[in-house]
């Protein structure tokens, strides 16, 4: 399975309830934090709800 690396770039502050949990889900704790995940249909379909937010990039 191909990974992807998210990066946090924008607050979640005041951020509807759905978008703040989407980020928690993602283990996401703060700004500038990055963790690298499986790039599973579920995953990709969480970052596609928090676009506005993260920044992905896949990791070889």
């Amino acid at each position: 399975m191909k990974k992807i690396r998210i990066t946090q770039i924008r607050s979640g502050i005041g951020r509807p309830l759905r978008q703040k949990r989407t980020l928690q889900a993602l283990g996401i704790r703060r700004m500038h934090h990055t963790v690298e995940k499986e790039a599973t249909p579920q995953i990709l379909g969480m970052v596609a709800k928090v676009n506005h937010l993260v920044t992905v990039e896949e990791v070889e």
